[in-house]
């Protein structure tokens, strides 16, 4: 029972014992005497009674109504503190998800007073909410932007439209952060408005970017302004939509005029059609094209110029983009037609100097008619038909082998075999065996008897180039087929007779060799029988035009390309070259130039030509050790290899100290049973 049922009981009691005492003081009064009371002291007695027998009725009436409404009171505290806890817990949860989010989050009244601000804005401004309740008097927004953030606020506010701006907010840090801020108005069902919701989205990195693209733009438009050509570019369908400043200029045209202005108006009315299907077929093959028309120029006059163009192709090799510039090539255009009037004469001029070159100056592919090569012709016309034993010297590269191989073809021996033999590109320890064969068994490996050079030159002519770089062993050996005709294989005991021909070259100097020990002195005199010296290519500038005519034109034909002219500034260039690597040298850079030219006019590079003159190193004998004296050569041997560490080729080993072939040294080791890992770690 609560509290009030409880009052209403106290207050019947109370009632019954005032009735009670009632009755007793009527009694005492003599109102009341037993039970004859007179009829209107009963009545009234009875009347109290049954006032109070009510007034209890409705006391305990209103006693249940009471509890009831006090028991539903109780109920809706408890659901609405229910709710109230609910609603806390919403409002928890709503604030953890604003404060967690990735960007900015504000709620403002109407007059842009903050109501509500998440973590991430109090965290970047590094300020408290009330500092920033009156943001429109605050520094937080740059002053560049402050007066425009305002003026589109109060737009906002009386149009109603939604805020949207770019603007600089002021870090902790002191740096000043582009964000993008979009507020909406929120209203209420009059229609009045609530209250701002504002995002705030972090663009910096975005803005940074878009300003450096705007920069590498601005940088990639002044580049291609400067591009010293006509630079256009054009859509998919080939409709133009770009020309640089160079363009405009030329032809004459302001940049607000592009729009209407048509490419085609500028080209000679004689070289548009060509132009066009050169154009179309671009467009279907979708492959780059070129062409040569004339633009007009801004003043009128007509420029011949070479359209290029190539496409830009997105990841699926899609057109996306055509990009194309313009040369200007009158001038080349115009050498051309100067050059076109003298083509026919120079090919007739051509065709008659080749002529005299084949009757009077073509020596078994030797090219030439200057004085110094006429002599070595002739000493060759002479000792060709002989068998006497040719020796031929000179620089490298000269055509010492060519030299060997007209005397062998103006010989009696020319229907017989031609051996060549590079003495200094066979092993020292395979030598002997290369030039006079083995027997079986020789050596280890030496499965069956196999035929030497010499042999395989019966009856014809062996050449031996380099043969400066022979062993001192196989100089003996030599030296007896050169005296007898006659040699032993390796590891043979029966000698073997042979007809050969010898034909020696070399680009040492083999008296400085014999000086030196390097080289017999009777084998010099064998082969030093008929001495040719072929001069080296800058003693014969007069054969220079013929030789590079000769040259072009056989690898023009072998590449199948077809070269009418020589350019006069190559002409001069090759004229002024020393060539210290003779014809080779200049047989390799006509090669190389011919395989890389796309034209009828022949031109080298003057960048494969060295600057300054390379004078051959003149031809010297290595220093040889002397071979009569084994401690002598022994200590001189193991002194150059403790200075070269145990070295022996290489710039800076034994036998460059010794100016000694490296294999003639390693042979002479080998004999002198030199243990070359001793000096390695001296």
């Amino acid at each position: 029972m609560d509290a009030s049922s409880e009052s209403v009981a106290d207050e019947s009691v109370r009632l019954r014992q005032h009735l009670s005492n009632l009755k007793g003081m009527l009694r005492r009064a003599g109102l009341l005497r037993g039970e004859d009371t007179s009829q209107d002291v009963t009545l009234l007695l009875d009347g109290l009674f049954g006032i109070a027998t009510e007034v209890e009725q409705r006391i305990a009436q209103q006693t249940a109504e009471l509890a009831a409404a006090n028991d539903r009171l109780q109920r809706e505290v408890l659901r609405r503190v229910q709710a109230e806890d609910a609603v806390r817990a919403s409002e928890r949860d709503w604030r953890l998800i604003i404060d967690n989010l990735p960007a900015g989050i504000v709620l403002m009244k109407p007059d842009g007073e903050v109501e509500v601000m998440n973590q991430p804005m109090l965290t970047y401004f590094g300020r408290t909410f009330e500092e920033l309740k009156g943001w429109t008097a605050s520094d937080v927004v740059h002053p560049d932007d402050r007066q425009s953030v305002l003026e589109r606020f109060v737009r906002s506010v009386q149009t109603g439209e939604p805020y949207i701006n770019e603007e600089r907010h002021l870090g902790l840090d002191g740096a000043y952060r582009w964000f993008q801020v979009r507020g909406k108005l929120l209203r209420g069902q009059d229609g009045g408005v609530v209250r701002w919701c504002v995002l705030h989205t972090d663009i910096d990195e975005r803005r940074r970017a878009e300003d450096a693209v705007r920069s590498s733009e601005r940088d990639l438009k002044l580049i291609i302004d400067t591009i010293p050509g006509l630079a256009w570019s054009a859509r998919p369908d080939g409709g133009a939509d770009f020309f640089n400043r160079h363009y405009l200029e030329f032809v004459g045209l302001a940049p607000e005029r592009v729009r209407d202005w048509g490419w085609t108006d500028a080209v000679h009315p004689h070289d548009l059609e060509n132009l066009a299907t050169v154009w179309r077929q671009v467009l279907l093959s979708e492959v780059p094209g070129s062409a040569e028309a004339r633009l007009r120029r801004h003043d009128g006059e007509y420029r011949w110029c070479l359209f290029r163009v190539d496409a830009l192709r997105d990841q699926a090799g899609k057109v996306v983009k055509w990009y194309g510039i313009n040369t200007d090539i009158e001038d080349r255009k115009r050498t051309e037609a100067e050059l076109g009037a003298l083509k026919d004469q120079l090919y007739r001029e051509n065709l008659a100097l080749r002529h005299e070159v084949d009757r009077t100056s073509m020596f078994e592919e030797i090219v030439g008619a200057s004085k110094t090569l006429k002599t070595v012709l002739s000493r060759i016309a002479k000792v060709a038909p002989t068998d006497s034993t040719v020796f031929i010297s000179g620089e490298t590269g000269t055509g010492k082998e060519l030299i060997a191989r007209a005397v062998h073809k103006r010989s009696s021996r020319a229907g017989r075999a031609f051996v060549s033999v590079n003495c200094a590109a066979l092993a020292p320890t395979l030598i002997s065996s290369e030039l006079f064969g083995h027997e079986k068994g020789a050596f280890t490996g030496a499965t069956q008897r196999r035929l030497g050079r010499f042999e395989l030159a019966d009856g014809g002519t062996i050449f031996l180039d380099e043969v400066g770089e022979l062993l001192p062993e196989t100089q003996a050996m030599l030296l007896r087929v050169l005296q007898e005709r006659e040699f032993e294989r390796v590891g043979g005991t029966h000698p073997v007779e042979v007809d050969v021909r010898v034909i020696a070259a070399t680009n040492r100097d083999l008296k400085a060799a014999i000086g030196a020990g390097s080289f017999r002195q009777d084998l010099y005199y064998r082969l030093n029988v008929f001495p040719i010296e072929v001069p080296p290519l800058r003693e014969r500038r007069d054969d220079l035009l013929m030789l590079v005519e000769y040259f072009v034109q056989r690898y023009a034909s072998r590449a199948g390309k077809h070269v009418r002219s020589i350019d006069k500034k190559t002409l001069d260039l090759l004229q002024a070259y020393d060539w210290p690597g003779n014809i080779r040298e200049l047989q390799n850079v006509i090669e190389r130039s011919v395989i890389l030219s796309s034209g009828s006019v022949f031109a080298v590079d003057e960048l494969w030509l060295s600057t300054q003159s390379l004078h051959p190193v003149p031809r010297t004998a290595p220093v040889a050790v002397n071979h009569g004296d084994p401690r002598s050569e022994r200590e001189i041997i193991e002194t150059a290899l403790a200075e070269s560490r145990g070295r022996v080729a290489g710039p800076s080993g034994a036998a460059a100290k010794l100016n000694t072939p490296p294999r003639t040294l390693e042979h002479r080791i080998k004999a002198l049973k030199i243990d070359k890992s001793r000096f390695k770690f001296r």
